[in-house]
């Protein structure tokens, strides 16, 4: 009885060796590519920033004032500075109160008192109307009400975070 011990040949050995370096070398070039690609998915977002909307809380009014800010936007590898709106006033109870300028209908901007529309935000775009509180007015094209801004007071100064939905109507 024989037993035939299966050995392997030259050409199978560096067949073997030639997968197994080429292998190595291509996860080591393809690696940092993977990387430099994921890299910025992965990293933590920030929480809670706020930026200042570069007014004072004895300045704000009953009415409705644009207000421009600035914030740093990353976007994957680019960072870059972007400047955004509120609408922002004191309700009734001296409670701030933030909007997005942003129509929920199309995303136009919307303005206080526009076309004639007393006491309510108008979007030009499609005729859309929003009462003071950024709720949609029933009938016009927008379908939920104006984003709120996160916002507080720091030493007099309102800082703004993050526009938040308030749901559909």
């Amino acid at each position: 009885m024989s037993q035939r011990k299966q050995q392997v040949s030259r050409r199978q050995f560096l067949n073997y060796t030639l997968t197994g370096v080429g292998g190595f070398m291509a996860a080591g070039l393809l690696a940092p590519m993977v990387r430099f690609a994921i890299d910025p998915v992965l990293q933590p977002q920030k929480q809670g920033d706020f930026v200042s909307a570069g007014i004072t809380k004895d300045k704000l009014t009953k009415e409705p004032q644009r207000v421009d800010f600035t914030i740093e936007q990353e976007d994957a590898w680019y960072t870059s500075e972007v400047t955004k709106s509120a609408w922002v006033y004191l309700d009734e109870n001296d409670e701030i109160v933030a909007l997005s300028p942003i129509c929920k209908h199309l995303g136009c901007v919307v303005n206080w008192e526009g076309s004639g529309n007393e006491n309510q935000f108008y979007c030009p775009c499609h005729g859309g109307l929003y009462e003071k509180s950024g709720d949609n007015v029933p009938g016009t094209p927008p379908t939920a009400p104006l984003d709120v801004f996160e916002h507080e007071v720091r030493e007099g100064t309102l800082f703004l975070g993050k526009a938040k939905p308030r749901g559909g109507a």
